[in-house]
């Protein structure tokens, strides 16, 4: 298959991650709005930082005011697992291209398309991920723009509704894999009351949001990674999710 095909494939693949990400930035874009933010700076943000988790944690670090190095620090934590993304893909990508491609296929790490990615057959060729890229990453920020952009004609009250979109999205991430993981259940509850006890102890509920966030995913992650190791001999999850 010629470089030209194989790009097309991207496209083919990529076109439902374009659809899916139109809905899930389109929220983004309306809360940008309600912080203040301007369109081209919205837009900015999602042309250069494609993640959702990323967008939403930093969005309210900005309008909580918090400092650029608490801002990077929830960065580096919240997106950290696109490191081990890209170390997986690295391991996948055809060795005859030269090695800058690698560059290029990592500013398209994403959960959605490293999914499509790690699950093509044979060697990747980076032409596959420019396809999926192409048609996934404008497709995140036309939905920021057409979301900044309505939240400015939209009525209030259509506006109050539609954030809840976000809670929504998050509530849809969480429940299918709880369901059938017991541990990971019991991990979800516990990040809930723990997120509710540092928002309303005394003390605790001064800590900035920002670092909230860093001591909280350390915390629990961590605690899970020690006690609950996953075993070699387990399936990969993240492989059947995938089928």
């Amino acid at each position: 298959m010629n470089r030209r095909n194989i790009f097309a494939a991207g496209i083919r693949d990529g076109i439902p991650i374009c659809l899916g990400y139109i809905a899930v930035s389109f929220t983004f874009g309306i809360m940008a709005k309600n912080a203040g933010i301007s369109v081209w700076e919205a837009v900015l943000i999602s042309a250069s930082n494609l993640t959702s988790a990323g967008q939403f944690a930093g969005l309210s670090l900005i309008t909580s005011a918090s400092s650029y190095w608490e801002m990077a620090v929830t960065q580096l934590v919240i997106n950290l697992r696109y490191c081990l993304m890209s170390c997986a893909l690295s391991q996948k990508l055809d060795a005859r291209f030269p090695f800058f491609h690698r560059f290029f296929v990592a500013y398209g790490v994403t959960d959605e398309i490293f999914g499509v990615s790690v699950g093509a057959k044979g060697k990747l060729s980076p032409f596959y991920s420019y396809g999926v890229i192409s048609v996934a990453a404008p497709g995140w920020v036309l939905g920021t723009f057409l979301g900044i952009v309505s939240g400015s004609v939209l009525p209030a009250r259509v506006i109050s509704a539609l954030s809840v979109a976000l809670y929504g999205m998050f509530i849809a991430i969480i429940i299918p894999p709880s369901r059938d993981d017991r541990i990971l259940r019991y991990l979800v509850i516990i990040s809930m009351f723990l997120s509710f006890i540092f928002t309303v102890m005394p003390v605790l509920n001064r800590i900035s949001s920002g670092f909230r966030i860093i001591i909280l995913t350390l915390m629990i992650a961590g605690a899970a990674a020690w006690l609950f190791p996953v075993s070699e001999e387990e399936p990969d999850v993240s492989k059947e999710s995938k089928q």
